[in-house]
């Protein structure tokens, strides 16, 4: 037997039920911040033990914010419903169902349908200020920040709607998909950037930010929209180069978006972060870091050391997963060939103990693990015939995670869009809840 296999097989322990979780929940009890991955956003294993994590982390450790890779807006909808908001939707699956940027399928599943409906029993009977939130991290939402920052100001703030009218005017011409048709003209015909406006804008909000105290969450939900527009105008202004920036401004802002919310959630903030192996797994481990990318995980580990953050990675060595063919493609139920022979799903399935959890403790000071091994990932766009030629990614795996679950035969997850109702699920739906 080679010779890593047999450390791999002596070192993780078999992962059938939640009560396997154990060793993992322990290790984890003493974060403030713990960052779970996923190998692919279209994956039923990865979302189902995330939700076993995270359940255990509220209920016997105090976690009490989940962060996910989201955009801001559609998750503040899923934030008001589980805390129990007047004027929210009135259920999970109509809140869900709002989601309507591609890909629709990564939240609008009735995995996440079954975390959101937990999450808003578990705050039934809490007071306001101890429930548990969800929050989304990322920038991408440029058209929902700057209609949500007017839409409140025209209600509870008229003296600024001046400096926000001037900022979506300037964007207004590129329509519904603003983002990505503002980068276009920048690439074609170069005018005039939107980015004083959206500074201006930002900064009117923050001298008046204390004042938007309709609700609890009001003053937050404002000043997060604000640097929304400021650092998505500037991630899609990158995307005219060819470099990392665009990556790079992306998981600053999902960092600082982060930080806000401990901050909000004050000495007792204890977060969750949901999030693609390749924002959580710490970059410096990998080929990222030659490239001049930074991700979440090593922004964490670096700026947030006092908080004792723990990132577990998450993969598989066969199955399915919903994808695209590409960008805006319809989801498809792909085939997950078998893992490339060497790779690390390989050499965990070559185990023969199945589902699996790994503490990288162990592996830590086995120099057999200090070169980069190759480690599946795959995206919202997917082709299972060339996956050789870019889905995996160089790690020196006890660098980049401090545990890892291997699911040796994994199945795409249920997508409200491919099932229309749960009853057409499979028996042990949603057995991790």
């Amino acid at each position: 037997m080679d010779k890593k296999i047999a450390v791999l097989k002596n070192a993780s322990r078999k992962l059938s039920t939640v009560l396997d979780l154990d060793p993992l929940i322990s290790k984890l009890s003493d974060s403030r911040v713990v960052l779970l991955g996923e190998a692919s956003h279209g994956t039923h294993e990865y979302y189902t033990w995330r939700t076993a994590i995270s359940k255990s982390l509220i209920e016997e450790h105090g976690f009490n914010c989940i962060a996910v890779e989201g955009d801001w807006p559609d998750f503040y909808r899923v934030n008001r419903y589980v805390k129990h908001y007047t004027n929210s939707h009135g259920s999970a699956v109509e809140v869900l169902k709002k989601f309507n940027r591609w890909p629709t399928w990564m939240w609008g599943n009735w995995e996440i349908e079954a975390l959101i409906n937990w999450l808003h029993k578990h705050n039934d009977n809490l007071h306001a200020k101890k429930r548990v939130g969800i929050y989304g991290l990322d920038v991408y939402s440029l058209w929902e920040s700057m209609q949500a920052i007017m839409d409140y100001l025209k209600t509870h703030d008229p003296s600024l709607t001046t400096s926000a009218k001037r900022a979506l005017g300037c964007f207004e011409p590129y329509g519904d998909e603003m983002g990505m048709a503002y980068a276009r003209s920048l690439h074609r015909f170069t005018p005039k950037t939107c980015e004083d406006e959206v500074v201006n804008l930002l900064r009117d909000i923050k001298q008046r930010v204390q004042s938007f105290n309709t609700d609890i969450e009001a003053s937050l939900n404002m000043e997060q929209n604000a640097h929304i527009a400021k650092n998505a105008e500037k991630y899609y202004r990158s995307m005219i180069g060819a470099n990392q920036s665009s990556w790079n401004i992306r998981d600053h802002h999902m960092m600082d978006t982060l930080k806000r919310l401990l901050d909000f959630h004050g000495k007792e903030a204890k977060v969750i972060i949901w999030e693609h192996n390749t924002h959580v797994g710490d970059a410096r481990a990998t080929n990222m870091a030659h490239e001049g990318s930074i991700n979440v995980g090593q922004l964490v580990r670096e700026q947030l050391s006092d908080y004792n953050p723990k990132i577990v990675g998450f993969g598989s060595y066969q199955g399915t997963v919903v994808a695209g063919s590409e960008w805006g493609a319809p989801m498809r139920n792909m085939i997950v060939p078998p893992a490339m022979e060497g790779s690390w799903e390989h050499l965990m399935h070559q185990t023969g103990k199945g589902d699996q959890l790994l503490l990288m403790d162990d592996l830590k000071k086995d120099p057999q693990f200090n070169n980069p091994i190759l480690q599946r990932a795959i995206g919202v766009v997917y082709h299972p015939h060339y996956e050789r030629i870019g889905n995996y990614v160089p790690s020196v795996m006890p660098e980049r995670y401090d545990a890892f679950l291997h699911i040796d035969r994994s199945q795409g997850l249920h997508a409200m869009g491919l099932f229309v109702d749960k009853t057409q699920l499979p028996e042990t739906y949603p057995w991790a809840f």
